[in-house]
């Protein structure tokens, strides 16, 4: 069985192509999607500002295999985003990913004296 690892995955996109009730229904819930919202789930979290509605991210975590890699990673958390994306209804475009492999990164922690 190989290592598995688990990954925090951000895909920023911008809104593109959204029909007037997409739009609308964005502003709406825009309350629901700003800093506050902002959370790893495997699920994803949407956020958003509301002006102007142009740019939106999404946070993942994923768990794969640590042989697959960051990449693989990325593109599992975008395609969880085109399709969380599509069943909403809205329309996008220039999805990246930004990836950051939990059980590899480094956590500095300071000493007393540099508290």
């Amino acid at each position: 069985m190989s290592e598995q690892h688990t990954y925090r995955v951000i895909v920023r996109g911008t809104w593109d192509g959204l029909t007037d009730e997409a739009r609308a229904r964005l502003l709406a819930e825009a309350g629901e999607h700003g800093m506050t919202s902002m959370r790893f789930t495997e699920e994803g979290s949407l956020s958003y500002e509301p002006s102007p509605l142009k740019h939106f991210s999404m946070r993942y975590v994923v768990v794969s295999d640590a042989a697959d890699g960051e990449e693989m990673a990325g593109a599992i958390a975008e395609d969880r985003a085109e399709h969380a994306l599509r069943e909403l209804g809205y329309g996008f475009g220039g999805l990246k990913s930004t990836v950051t492999d939990l059980d590899t990164m480094k956590i500095n922690f300071k000493s007393a004296s540099r508290r």
